[in-house]
């Protein structure tokens, strides 16, 4: 095969019969243009072009080469580096110790993004690529996303958060030799145009008024000075953080979570009655007449049930706080669906794995999967319009600061 810095394209395609030659020429002209980097570099660091008398005693001599092999997209390509008398030089285009190419690793952190595990991103890189890539290097290039993790849980944030979902999902991670279930606390906020947005996760921490109050002060020190409404799914401690944090802060309890709890107590044969009977609660139009529902609910129901009527009467305030709103702020808070139709997504990608090995391996694919929804958040969510213009009435002076 001639010298390919000397043949044009036409050229280049006469030398070529299948798609293997393609490939394999594309292989030398990369291998070929790295070779010429790599001595145009040397040539800057030295001061002088090679075998000019210039560099003759001067103590800045070339000292021969060194072998590297690099894996890229176009599989594995062995290159000779320059050396320097005095060991100074290192290539710029490809650092002394970096043994793939870009293109490569953001195809590895795509797979790994996809919840792709170890072995099937090393069976794909070597039918597509033909290359081998080891479970090791699969770490080390994914290990620079956590800057990025980091920079994203820390980031500045929005002055006011009409709306909050908080929530839990659980992972399994290893820890001291066994398996352990941690959760990842998600805080999901709506801005003031209506866009959803993930504005921290939280894994691994134990959930107590002291874990969700440093939460809390975590979001006020990136920014946040007031969130109109906190909606959560029995969260412990929770109330008590957000009210010594955001004091102005409404809380609403899920009811779709009060109620699949109520259900598993009641014998199937009494649960469409009974659910029948609650329905007039929830689905009061005003707080007075939910009071009057409960009332009824309850002196038919508390003696067979009485642990449904005292979680009712427990959080009432909290299960209640909707009946405050118009219909359309409603429909949003009375429910925390929104953050768990964002934990179905996450589950989509972290359901391959059985478990992780370190919380840093959780963070990283979570953070990626994250990143991957949000980027499709672009539009308000639905009858947006109608709850800005509430919420501009009934939070005067708050809701646009």
């Amino acid at each position: 095969m001639q010298d390919l810095r000397n043949m044009t394209i036409r050229e280049l395609a006469s030398q070529c019969e299948t798609v293997d030659d393609i490939h394999m020429m594309l292989k030398e002209l990369f291998k070929e243009t790295l070779q010429q980097v790599f001595e145009a570099e040397i040539e800057e660091h030295l001061g002088y072009s090679k075998h000019n008398v210039n560099g003759i005693n001067s103590g800045y001599s070339r000292n021969g080469y060194s072998k590297k092999t690099i894996k890229s997209k176009l599989g594995e390509t062995k290159l000779n580096i320059p050396r320097d008398r005095k060991g100074e030089y290192e290539p710029q285009i490809i650092k002394k110790y970096e043994t793939s190419i870009n293109g490569l690793e953001d195809q590895i952190i795509a797979l790994y993004s996809k919840g792709m595990s170890t072995r099937d991103i090393e069976s794909h890189m070597r039918d597509i690529y033909g290359i081998s890539v080891s479970p090791t290097l699969v770490s080390k290039v994914t290990d620079k996303v956590l800057p990025l993790v980091y920079e994203w849980q820390s980031r500045l944030l929005e002055p006011v958060y009409p709306i909050v979902f908080l929530d839990a999902i659980h992972f399994k991670v290893k820890h001291e030799n066994r398996i352990v279930s941690k959760a990842a606390y998600t805080v999901l906020g709506i801005n003031t145009d209506g866009i959803k947005d993930i504005l921290g996760i939280w894994i691994g921490e134990e959930e107590s008024a002291s874990f969700w109050l440093n939460v809390c002060q975590d979001l006020k020190s990136r920014g946040v000075e007031d969130i109109l409404i906190a909606c959560k799914d029995g969260l412990s401690g929770f109330t008590e953080a957000i009210n010594a944090t955001f004091p102005k802060t409404d809380v609403q309890s899920c009811i779709i979570h009060q109620l699949r709890n109520n259900s598993k107590t009641v014998p199937n044969k009494n649960r469409k009655e009974f659910m029948n009977d609650l329905k007039n609660v929830y689905k009061a139009f005003t707080i007075e007449q939910a009071e009057m529902a409960f009332e009824e609910f309850k002196a038919k129901w508390e003696k067979k049930h009485p642990s449904v009527i005292k979680s009712w009467e427990n959080n009432w305030l909290e299960l209640t706080t909707y009946f405050s709103y118009p219909v359309e702020i409603r429909k949003l808070i009375y429910t925390t669906n929104t953050i768990e139709a964002f934990h179905r997504q996450l589950r989509k990608v972290t359901k391959t794995k059985t478990a992780y090995p370190t919380d840093n391996a959780l963070r990283k694919i979570v953070y990626l999967a994250t990143i991957g929804v949000t980027d499709k958040w672009t539009i308000p969510v639905p009858g947006w319009l109608e709850c800005k213009q509430q919420f501009e009435i009934m939070f005067e002076g708050r809701f646009g600061k």
